[in-house]
């Protein structure tokens, strides 16, 4: 690891964390809400502080739930579980089983390992399902910022074989007696899709590609992980959400326009006004009007596409 990458990486921590303290403090657990905290989804000991996950059910809610997967942002560099807790716990209330993980970072852990985290996530649901009360019927997943980025491949291993080739860890899941459960629809929140298109605002982000990617992001890379680059028309039903304020609005397009052309059942919204125009991931902050509204507004499209379990709509 470079000096300019760890200096990269570190800078991110430090901003982003001291965004996240601000916009949680003082908040608590709800007392509607059922939690369990930091299980081992890995099975490699010298990564377990990793690879760990909470649990957030509503405890009046009996049997079994609907299921919300948040992959948390953070430019790659930076995030866990712990910093999406209250607002993975809204999700909760919203009638879900939320599923909050944690995934190795870059600089130290260079991609594909972020997405084989998620794919051994995927993977416990599965195998943790009557434990945890969980309709694999109905999975459903969020993520913003680099997790959208990262959910959106995950979305396409799952749904494109030529992609998932290039994973052998998804080749094995895919061989798997207990496979990892289907993705149903998600929700991708003011993500990067294409990696080798780098507009203004965006220039910190070359520097991050080259922490993220173990060739310190050639164009054969960059290739790999343009996430609009991998839809078919089998990828899940996603609701793409961006706002007047996120400095990743420009991106929000280029993953549509993958949708449109795949025939993919989509929303896309961009919320905000000129006088109000957001930021960045506002829908983490919980107190946020327009949070409250684009969080309803998602988990109302995740209940659209619902199944009953034979196959029919609800």
């Amino acid at each position: 690891m470079t000096i300019q990458l760890w200096l990269a990486a570190h800078k991110v921590r430090r901003q982003f964390g001291k965004g996240d303290k601000k916009r949680d403090a003082g908040q608590k657990t709800p007392a509607d809400i059922a939690r369990t905290d930091n299980i081992v989804y890995g099975d490699d000991k010298k990564l377990r502080k990793w690879q760990l996950l909470d649990v957030y059910r509503p405890k009046a809610a009996e049997g079994k739930l609907p299921v919300i997967v948040s992959v948390h942002g953070g430019a790659w560099v930076y995030g866990d579980k712990d910093v999406y807790q209250f607002y993975c716990m809204k999700l909760a209330q919203r009638g879900f089983a939320v599923v909050n993980f944690s995934y190795r970072l870059a600089p130290e852990a260079k991609f594909p390992a972020s997405l084989e985290d998620t794919e051994r996530v995927f993977r416990w649901i599965g195998a943790h399902a009557a434990e945890y009360g969980f309709d694999t019927d109905n999975i459903f997943a969020v993520g913003d910022s680099a997790g959208a980025h990262l959910l959106a491949l995950y979305a396409s291993a799952q749904t494109n074989s030529s992609f998932a080739a290039q994973f052998p860890f998804m080749q094995e899941a895919q061989g798997s007696t207990a496979p990892a459960p289907r993705l149903r629809g998600i929700a991708l929140n003011c993500g990067k899709y294409r990696m080798d298109t780098q507009l203004p605002g965006e220039e910190q982000i070359g520097l991050l590609l080259k922490a993220l990617m173990p060739g310190g992001g050639t164009a054969a890379e960059l290739e790999q992980i343009n996430a609009s680059g991998h839809v078919t028309e089998a990828f899940p039903p996603a609701y793409v959400m961006t706002c007047r304020g996120d400095f990743l609005r420009e991106q929000a397009p280029f993953m549509t326009q993958a949708l449109v052309a795949a025939g993919v059942r989509h929303v896309y919204r961009c919320y905000g006004t000129e006088t109000q125009p957001l930021w960045h991931v506002f829908h983490c902050d919980p107190a946020l009007p327009e949070a409250v509204a684009c969080n309803d507004e998602e988990c109302a499209f995740f209940r659209s596409l619902m199944s009953s379990g034979d196959g029919a709509a609800t």
